[in-house]
Order: structure tokens, then sequence, then C-alpha cells
């Protein structure tokens, strides 16, 4: 963990520091995360596929790793960040270091840096390309390297994340049934619909056909979360364009621009994202604010749709954060509301869906 490493911007700036976790190299979009805990959650999230995550909180590690707090059966971010890296955890559920636990999944770690320089950078100049690698020091090479690297605009990463074929998870006996489309979907979103409110879950790949759908008949879709370039998932827009209207759909994150883009609406990529728990999210049709887990780099454009409302505002940048259409019988958030470890204030919405099946 004191071998020197390298991080490169494709701005052209270059941070001194060391290694952790992983050893090796590694290059991505660099976005940065503005919530004090739950590195595990973040680096496990799928939404983060093709990424390099910066922590902005300076202390990561203190509390390890654990078989619990994970959002998939696989490392999804590409690289982690940190300012000082702890590896002597003090909790009782930890099973493992940080730093073992990204040694194990690949994922390689720089610390030792000026994070908060870094985060300004991108707060100001957008989120960029990088390269992490304790392999080499060659300016050119480091250029080479992100000129191969793919930008994240026009770039479909759901099968990349998706489930291979469809299954099954078993909830309450005669409770309804929900059809998952996997487009990278957290394990905390299953289990909140599986553990809290017993449904039947049928969990597919991203690219599931109509006709399948229709042949399952559940009782409610799901469009989960999930990384990449909505709008780039070309397939899963014409699918649900297919079935809306055909029964109760709620979609989350990317599932949230999913379904926008198949009701009309366009997307556009944020300057630097929303990523963090503390984001700050007007319901405009009760006028309370929530506060809320997100994590996406792009967000769907303020436009009026016959039959559609906006229903929710981030109260920092005014994008739009959710829509509903009662006569297609759908609605959407951007973020996260089985939030683990929290925030929960938008948890209704998931018994919101429930009594619409």
């Amino acid at each position: 963990m004191n071998k020197k490493s390298v991080l490169y911007l494709e701005n052209g700036e270059v941070f001194q520091g060391l290694s952790f976790g992983y050893e090796g190299e590694t290059a991505g979009e660099i976005v940065f995360n503005t919530s004090m805990t739950g590195y595990q959650e973040i680096i496990t999230d799928p939404s983060y596929n093709s990424q390099i995550v910066l922590m902005t909180y300076p202390h990561i590690g203190n509390y390890g790793t654990n078989d619990e707090d994970i959002e998939s059966s696989k490392s999804a971010a590409k690289g982690l960040i940190a300012r000082n890296f702890c590896d002597f955890p003090s909790n009782h559920k930890s099973s493992l270091t940080l730093n073992n636990y990204l040694i194990k999944n690949n994922i390689v770690g720089i610390h030792n840096i000026d994070t908060r320089k870094l985060t300004k950078i991108i707060r100001n100049e957008g989120a960029q390309k990088c390269i992490i690698t304790s392999m080499s020091d060659n300016i050119e090479y480091f250029k080479n390297k992100l000129m191969e690297t793919p930008d994240m605009i026009g770039n479909d990463l759901t099968k990349k994340v998706t489930c291979n074929e469809i299954y099954e998870i078993e909830g309450k006996k005669d409770n309804k049934r929900v059809f998952v489309y996997d487009f990278g979907c957290k394990d905390n979103i299953l289990k909140v619909l599986n553990l809290k409110f017993g449904l039947n879950l049928i969990v597919g790949p991203c690219d599931t056909k109509p006709k399948i759908i229709k042949e399952i008949n559940p009782d409610g879709i799901l469009l989960s979360n999930g990384p990449g370039d909505p709008a780039a998932s070309k397939y899963a827009i014409e699918n649900i364009k297919e079935i809306l209207g055909y029964k109760p759909i709620f979609g989350i994150c990317l599932g949230h621009q999913i379904l926008s883009l198949s009701l009309g609406f366009k997307t556009f990529k944020l300057k630097f994202g929303h990523r963090g728990a503390n984001q700050p999210v007007m319901n405009i049709l009760d006028s309370k604010v929530e506060i809320t887990s997100q994590n996406h780099g792009f967000a769907v454009e303020n436009k009026n749709i016959q039959d559609v409302e906006i229903t929710h505002i981030n109260l920092n940048d005014k994008t739009v954060e959710g829509i509903r259409s009662k006569k297609l019988k759908c609605f959407s958030v951007q973020y996260h509301p089985e939030a683990s470890p929290g925030p929960h204030d938008s948890y209704r919405y998931f018994k919101e869906f429930y009594e619409m099946l």
C-alpha cells in the first residue's frame, strides 16, 4: 500500500499518490460521490460500471467490508480514490478490510492525494476520463490509453451488467407478481420488493421482448437502475414503448430515464452528475422536500408531454427528478428510494407501486 501510484486526468493534470487495493492499472470516467458512508454499496452498484469513484469524504475504510452490504455479486466500479485510507477497521460486522476486498474484486485504488482539489476540477470542468496506475509514469502512454477509453455519451452499458436469463424470486403465496427489467439492478431493490412487500419477482435481461412479458402476464413491471447513456439503450426504449399502459410501471434511476425516453422526453449529460446521499428533491405534488440518494450522470429534459406530468424537481439545479402518467399507469423517480445505508425519505414510492398493483 506504500507503492507509488499516479492519477492522470484527461485535462492533463497529474496527481501523485499511493496505491491500495488491486495493484495494476485502470481507466474510466472519474466521478465524485459526497456520501460519508456506504463505500461498499457504491463500489458494488452496477450503475458505476466503467467509472472510477472519488470519495469526497476524507476518511475511507474505517468500518471495513462485510457480506451483507453489497449491491451486486461482482464489483462494478473500476477504481476508487480516497484522501485518507484506513486499513484497520473497527466494526463488529466487518469480515474483510477494504484493501483486501478491493484486491479480491480487482479494483484499483489510489490514496494520499488532494481529493478536495480533484473534486473542484471535476465540479468546474466536468466529469472526464482518467487513468490510475502504479505501472507507468509516461505521459504519452496515459494520453494514448485515454484515447482508447470509450466516452460515456453514446455508450450502452446495460448488457454488461444485466442477468443472463430470466429467474424468479419467490414471495408470499398468492401475492402479486412483478417483472423486473434488469438494467443493472441493485440487490436492495429486489430485497425491498420481495422481503418488505412479499412480491413474487420475475427478473429478466435488459433486452427481454414485450412478447415474453405478456406471456408471463405479471401484475406490474419495474425498470431498474443501471449504467451508461440511457439514449444508447434503444432496444430498451422501444420495448417499453410497446408495454406502456399494459400494466403499472415503476422506474428507478436509469429506469426513470428509459421510461421518460419512451414517453417522448429527451435526456442529456450533466456536467458532473448527482452522486451522494444528500440531494434535495421537491415533490411538486405535495411540496414536500426529500433528502435523496442519487447516482447518475444523465438527466431528463424538462418539456411538456401530453398525459405526463413532472412530479419532482432537484432543488440544486432544477433538473427533472420524477414523472408520472395516470393514463398510462406509470411513474418514475431519478433517485433511489431503496437507498442503503440511506436516507429513506422516499421509501413510500415502493408502497405507492404496491398499491397500484
